[in-house]
């Protein structure tokens, strides 16, 4: 019996939870990873594992990504973003409704797993922390203008408008992460709510 253990990039920590059958290759290749960076983390999924569950020969995993970090760039860039062209249906003189109706109508397509990645990674990954922050941005950007909509008097106390922003937007794109941790599922229409009140 060979005592030396297997290089980690060919371990196999189990079976695969599903296999990605459908799709062109590349496509099954980032569902794969996505699946398993947001149950096992980047560092502890071998690029052999990726290939198996997507069906591929690793060769053609290493031909679309040469390097495994490609993949987790790949993943972060083509399904984490801000929709463009998603309207706020703003309610004059209500902030609660307006924030409600943003959230029910969130322009951020990322899924919970990949939300899960972008936390997970954000500490040692500079290009996906980079991402996050882009994110986060773009949340802020798009609650404030709903709120400047919403209570265009309020403009000129943009301070305020801003933290109000910030906060509903640090829910929209953290929710499924704290359901993660703690099983709580916070509620946008009460946070709405809340931060309507703290403006009026």
């Amino acid at each position: 019996m060979d005592p030396t253990p297997p290089h980690p990039d060919e371990a196999s920590p189990g079976p695969p939870a599903k296999e990605f059958a459908g799709g062109d290759s590349r496509t099954r290749i980032l569902d794969a990873a996505e699946e398993l960076f947001a149950g096992g983390g980047y560092a502890a999924t071998p690029t052999s594992l990726i290939a198996k569950l997507a069906k591929v020969p690793k060769g053609l995993l290493f031909h679309y990504f040469p390097r495994k970090i490609d993949v987790l760039v790949a993943l972060v860039d083509e399904r984490t973003l801000v929709e463009e062209g998603r309207e706020v249906e703003a309610v004059p003189g209500d902030a609660a409704r307006t924030l409600s109706r943003l959230a029910r109508r969130l322009p951020l397509r990322a899924s919970p797993a990949m939300r899960r990645i972008l936390f997970r990674e954000a500490d040692t990954h500079g290009s996906v922390r980079e991402r996050l922050g882009r994110l986060n941005g773009e949340l802020i950007g798009r609650s404030r203008f709903a709120l400047e909509l919403a209570l265009p008097g309020a403009r000129g106390d943009r301070a305020r408008l801003e933290v109000a922003a910030a906060t509903f937007a640090a829910v929209l794109l953290y929710q499924e992460n704290l359901c993660q941790l703690t099983g709580h599922q916070i509620d946008p229409d009460a946070v709405a709510d809340l931060i309507a009140h703290s403006l009026a």
